[in-house]
């Protein structure tokens, strides 16, 4: 209602209501027959207004109905009426992602084994100097209301040549009832806490010894896995997976059978408003496994058992984590192998082995500022007992158990880039001990998902 009209209606109420106000009857009757011409020309224009958004509604329906005739016709499928295309329809919309990375590397040492364990090519320290790492492409979309998908390609540079691998490729529920998922095609499998985390995710410029010799850094396998967050007051969750078996620590995988398996378990909650924990097992299994190791000089057959404890805790003095952040962390692993193995190198043949080996890291990392981190860690290994037949082969710690210590300090930017500096000091064999400088950046194009907890 205008400013004219709500003026021109209380006037009218004060005459009629107030017979103290004198007024002539011929101006009184005037000004009704004014108030009801405005009344009447606002609901014709009241009328008129709604008839064109009726005839817009209409033309709007017509083009609806349109569109879903030309689509299917165009070779796509129809879209049901109560679809959400903006969420669902993304065929030429998927989150592409780019993650750089480029490291300096300088060794007091050349030799870089790590005494008392044959260890895959992911373990191995990286090559000196200058180098662009790992490079990783991402792409990722929900496929529809049901699923969605991810795929994570990365290309590194290898004694020269340029390496393409298949990281991770692989499709995921999203909307499965009681705290259910599932996942299936190739992927980090939940393993302790770093191993279903990419790299360049991590605190450090490089993995504790522990993910090194266990884990080759990560175990990524062809399989499917589910997982359940339980309807309790903390948060707990359990699942487990079954595998192909052919990546480290298994390998050699051949047929249709399950090579290997996996199960987890965690729980985790706050403490007040400042501090947060989480804690976790988890077990993988690998049966009749041919294991590769030491630039395959070295081969194990036989079956082979993990076993991982972690921990972690996360205090934010403030209460606010993009202030100031304090992460403690920590992981436990223990394996026990029962097969044979081979040293290639040094001609031990294959040998009866039955023990087991372990090790732990632990780490703290403080944000002292928005921008600014700076963190250690602490990691050590233990051999097992090397049988006769492989004195003198890459099972045979020589009496020491390879230790490593790291201390860093990085500059993050914004959320997709960081600078960091680190220096190790590693004594892997008895009397070398390698003092190591690390320079790294990491840089994210594009899109790129959160990481988890």
């Amino acid at each position: 209602m205008s400013k004219k009209l709500l003026l021109a209606a209380s006037a009218a109420a004060i005459l009629s209501a107030s017979p103290a106000i004198a007024a002539d009857d011929a101006d009184l009757n005037a000004l009704r027959e004014e108030i009801r011409a405005m009344q009447s020309a606002y609901e014709t224009k009241i009328r008129e207004l709604e008839n064109k958004v009726e005839t817009l509604e209409a033309k709007q329906v017509r083009t609806d109905e349109k569109v879903a005739a030309v689509e299917p016709a165009a070779g796509r499928p129809a879209v049901p009426a109560t679809s959400r295309r903006q969420v669902n329809d993304n065929s030429f919309n998927p989150e592409i992602g780019v993650i750089l990375q480029g490291k300096y590397q300088g060794f007091s040492e050349d030799d870089g084994d790590i005494a008392g364990f044959a260890i895959g090519e992911e373990a191995e320290r990286g090559t000196e100097g200058l180098s662009i790492d790992e490079t990783e492409l991402n792409f990722s979309a929900n496929i529809d209301n049901l699923f969605r998908g991810n795929a994570t390609i990365a290309l590194h540079e290898r004694e020269g040549e340029v390496e393409v691998e298949v990281e991770e490729a692989y499709v995921e529920t999203t909307s499965l009832p009681h705290g259910l998922q599932a996942k299936a095609g190739r992927f980090f499998s939940e393993l302790g806490y770093l191993n279903s985390h990419h790299s360049h995710a991590d605190d450090f410029a490089d993995r504790p010894l522990t993910n090194r010799a266990f884990l080759d850094g990560n175990y990524g396998d062809d399989g499917v896995q589910i997982s359940a967050v339980l309807p309790t007051d903390f948060y707990s969750e359990i699942g487990g997976g079954a595998y192909r078996g052919n990546d480290f620590p298994g390998g050699g995988a051949d047929g249709g059978e399950i090579g290997s398996w996996t199960a987890y378990g965690r729980v985790g909650g706050d403490i007040g408003d400042n501090t947060s924990w989480r804690l976790g097992a988890s077990i993988l299994q690998v049966s009749d496994a041919e294991r590769e190791a030491n630039e395959d000089m070295v081969v194990f057959n036989g079956d082979s058992g993990l076993y991982i404890a972690d921990a972690r805790v996360v205090y934010a003095p403030t209460g606010n984590n993009a202030e100031q952040e304090l992460i403690f962390q920590g992981e436990y692993f223990h394996r026990d192998d029962d097969g044979t193995y081979d040293d290639m190198d040094a001609g031990t043949g294959p040998v009866a082995y039955d023990d087991s080996q372990s090790g732990w890291y632990a780490q703290g990392v403080y944000k002292f500022d928005p921008q600014w981190r700076a963190g250690v860690r602490y990691s050590q290994l233990y051999a097992g007992d090397v049988p006769t037949g492989l004195s003198g082969s890459a099972l045979d710690d020589g009496g020491h158990d390879p230790w490593a210590a790291a201390a860093m300090v990085d500059w993050t930017n914004s959320e997709f880039s960081r600078a960091r500096i680190q220096y190790n000091r590693e004594e892997l064999a008895d009397g070398h001990e390698d003092n190591q400088i690390i320079l790294q950046y990491v840089m994210s194009l594009g899109a790129h998902g959160a990481h988890a907890y």
